[in-house]
């Protein structure tokens, strides 16, 4: 099974995008592998009766300070291997294990060869003083990473953005709404770099594919509900797998200005049920969807065809590539033979290799047992339903309720334990899959949802134990930290214990910017409100400055404790004067990626207690007097404490702590 490269031929090729006349003559190339493809199905030219597996495994790369570091470049030389490759960000590596038959030990070598990839990537990575993490999101990501300076630089890529952006109309506007809320604006496609996944590869029969296909995409559901382990995006709690959410957001090329026409995004679920051949899924898309992209086309797959040979349909898998089904049907060709298979998209990267493998598993024998059992899933359940599901996993996890087959309501718990995991056993005995190793992984899930430990609670409860202790960059940061660690370990989620904020510090790294300690819990004052409601904050709260800010968040000055205490010894009325009369109308500002000592010397020059952050010319935070004694406190501590931790450093595994504690 030779992995599809449909997203990675964007960046192959320097011609930009496509004018009328590359249009036209990519749309001819578009339908005329369509032609060869149809006749390759009624033809017989596709390999059957073989159950092979595959799978990608993206991930993010780190620097010491656990955030985001533009370093794919150097470090695909340090690898130097085939089986790596780039992503869109320069942040984000992937690698590509071999195909396999899903018989015998074809999950433990699997296994073996991930667990072999991932970590020649974290030793290549540590020897250029960098990481490598396995998370669906990474937590210590920042909007400031995400120019155009950190995609992977191709003229393609470039040309995609130009043509994503021009189609939206401007600006990305992104709004998740979680257990926080996420409200921004951006102005590129490296949203879509915020993703990681593990994307699971399985060989289908050409003949049977609809049928395969449709179980695939009711499957998707129970699957999310497991595998989720991507709950915080730029300090907000979101959805269980805010990627899915985000990832639809990034890509969007649909305008918004005709609320009344009915179009569908390049990210979803599908539109309805395949009935009978897989062409019902490319015919659909090159109907919807405007191509991109082109690429160079230097074949007549007729002709190839004629020839008894196998074309590359170039034009039809790059179409496909710019398409984002959560379940993609794929055309390769392994050994010389075509074939079909099912790229199932939803599971995130993490929280560990064998938590992946564990959930393809899962995949892999309920697509065995149910396909041998159901004839035909959708006479059990709505397409519309099925995605309802789907989407209720991606918000709630196992916590989750669906509407599940022949109308049954029932909790994805529930449904889990007492039948599906049970009918995944089946199906993977079924497909001949070495029984120890049916036992191992499936074992990993059933203890997993059991305690209700997927990767997006163990996050969140990690957060919220933290949350009176730190900041939110403090937070992601001990998140990242203590995913490294734990990964290194080989343990499954069920068995990690919480993040602890010392796990983060390495100091030659921390506190390096003030957006890692700033406060970014503001309470704020307009203009024209009175000077009283100032006094009473910094009475309310034991605050000494009070900036003033517009309705869009746009700084305008700043009320210190002194201003209070000077209107008051001059006799002036606290309750009749304004904001406006008494605050800094211009105090000086810090952006968050200011250097720590850079904003000490400001506060020392300017003789200022208080320093607003602002970004994009709106407030996100302050730093004060406080947040600097904090900082000197921690550094001091761990000082005396004996020195610091480094990242690549695998504590002992240690006993799991209960999340009710």
């Amino acid at each position: 099974m030779t992995k599809t490269r449909e997203h990675k031929q964007v960046a192959q090729s320097p011609t930009p995008g496509l004018d009328a006349e590359r249009h036209q003559e990519f749309m001819r190339a578009l339908l005329r592998d369509l032609e060869a493809f149809e006749r390759m199905l009624s033809e017989g030219l596709f390999e059957s009766g073989v159950r092979r597996i595959g799978a990608e495994q993206e991930m993010f790369i780190i620097d010491g300070a656990w955030q985001a570091a533009n370093g794919v470049g150097p470090l695909m030389e340090r690898l130097g291997d085939k089986h790596y490759t780039t992503e869109l960000g320069q942040f984000q590596l992937e690698a590509n294990c071999d195909p396999q038959p899903l018989a015998g030990d074809g999950l433990a070598r699997l296994h073996a060869q991930l667990d072999d990839l991932v970590d020649r990537a974290r030793k290549a990575a540590q020897s250029l003083d960098m990481n490598v993490v396995l998370m669906g999101i990474l937590p210590t990501l920042r909007k400031a990473d995400l120019t155009l300076d950190s995609m992977v630089p191709s003229p393609r890529y470039l040309a995609l953005n130009q043509v994503v952006t021009g189609m939206r109309g401007g600006q990305f506007k992104l709004a998740i709404k979680g257990l926080d809320e996420l409200s921004i604006e951006h102005d590129s496609v490296m949203l879509e770099a915020c993703n990681s996944s593990f994307q699971a590869h399985l060989q289908v029969d050409p003949g049977d594919f609809a049928r395969q296909y449709n179980l695939s995409q009711v499957l998707l559901a129970p699957l999310m509900a497991i595998a989720v382990n991507s709950p915080i995006f730029l300090g907000k709690r979101l959805w269980s797998e805010t990627r899915v959410a985000l990832f639809r957001q990034a890509v969007d090329t649909r305008s918004h200005v005709n609320h009344l026409r009915e179009t569908e995004a390049r990210v979803n679920f599908g539109t309805r049920w395949v009935k009978q051949s897989v062409t019902e899924i490319f015919q659909e898309d090159i109907a919807r969807y405007r191509a991109l992209v082109g690429t160079d086309l230097d074949e007549d797959p007729i002709e190839v065809l004629n020839r008894g040979g196998i074309p590359q349909m170039k034009a039809l898998r790059l179409h496909n590539g710019t398409i984002y089904h959560w379940n993609r049907a794929c055309f390769g060709v392994h050994e010389g033979r075509a074939h079909l298979r099912i790229e199932n998209r939803i599971m995130p990267a993490g929280p560990s290799v064998v938590d992946q493998i564990a959930n393809a598993a899962f995949w892999f024998g309920l697509m065995t047992e149910m396909g041998a059992r159901e004839e035909n899933i959708t006479r059990r359940i709505d397409f519309d339903q099925a995605g309802a599901n789907f989407y209720a996993a991606a918000r709630e996890g196992l916590g989750a309720h669906f509407l599940w087959l022949d109308g049954q309501e029932v909790g994805a718990r529930a449904l889990i334990l007492n039948k599906l995991l049970p009918m995944a056993e089946a199906g993977l005995h079924r497909a001949g899959v070495d029984a120890p190793d049916v036992k191992r992984y499936l074992e990993v899930l059933d203890k997993r949802v059991r305690n209700a430990r997927t990767g997006a609670a163990w996050q969140t409860h990690s957060w919220n134990s933290l949350r009176d202790r730190s900041t939110p960059a403090e937070r992601a940061n001990a998140i990242v930290a203590a995913t490294v660690r734990r990964q290194m370990t080989g343990r499954p989620v069920a068995d990690w214990e919480r993040a602890r904020l010392d796990e983060a510090e390495n100091h030659r790294h921390s506190y390096q910017r003030v957006e890692q300690y700033m406060t970014t819990d503001l309470f704020t004052v307009q203009p024209e409100d009175p000077a009283e409601i100032v006094a009473k904050l910094m009475d309310w709260e034991r605050i000494r400055h009070v900036p003033v800010e517009d309705k869009d968040h746009r700084l305008l000055g700043l009320v210190s404790h002194r201003a209070i205490l000077r209107l008051l010894s001059s006799g002036g009325s606290i309750q009749r004067t304004s904001v406006r009369a008494i605050m800094i109308a211009e105090p000086h500002t810090i952006a968050p990626e200011t250097p720590t000592l850079e904003a000490i010397r400001l506060m020392r020059r300017y003789r200022v207690g208080c320093l607003p952050v602002v970004h994009e010319g709106r407030l996100v935070g302050v730093l004060n007097e406080e947040n600097l004694v904090e900082l000197a406190s921690k550094l001091l501590e761990a000082q005396l404490g004996g020195g610091e931790t480094q990242p690549s450093e695998a504590p002992a595994p240690a006993a799991p702590v209960d999340f009710d504690e």
